[in-house]
């Protein structure tokens, strides 16, 4: 019989990856930031044609602004995490998914315990 199992996916910090993980983290507060910047532009623009209810635009605005801002204060604090992290670290990834065999005499607790993959540098380099 065949069944599905979660099997997470852990990274190892490398100094390769640590510099990957940085430059996204760096991308993504960037794409945050001209998010930003376009929906105060867009106030900006909607405020001056006066077509809808400024009070309720406004409202709308600083709100996306709000999240977009607490988007990136996770993204510092993850910058600084990761700074703080040693080389070696393993880093939860994702979870996938895995068809697993199991027969008559399998020991079930073997089966509950999960999978781990473990990825160094792209390259799968365990699996426990």
């Amino acid at each position: 019989m065949k069944i599905i199992q979660l099997v997470t996916v852990k990274q190892v910090l490398t100094e390769t990856s640590k510099k990957e993980l940085l430059a996204g983290y760096e991308a993504q507060k960037m794409k945050l930031q001209k998010e930003s910047d376009q929906l105060r532009f867009e106030l900006k623009k909607q405020e001056k044609t006066k077509k809808l209810h400024p009070a309720s635009l406004k409202k709308h605005f600083e709100k996306e602004l709000q999240m977009r801002q607490e988007k990136v204060q996770l993204l510092d604090f993850q910058i600084e995490q990761l700074h703080m992290l040693p080389l070696g670290s393993e880093l939860k990834e994702k979870e996938v998914q895995a068809i697993i065999e199991v027969e008559e005499g399998t020991r079930w607790e073997d089966i509950e315990k999960g999978k781990t993959i473990i990825i160094k540098d792209g390259i799968v380099d365990e699996i426990r």
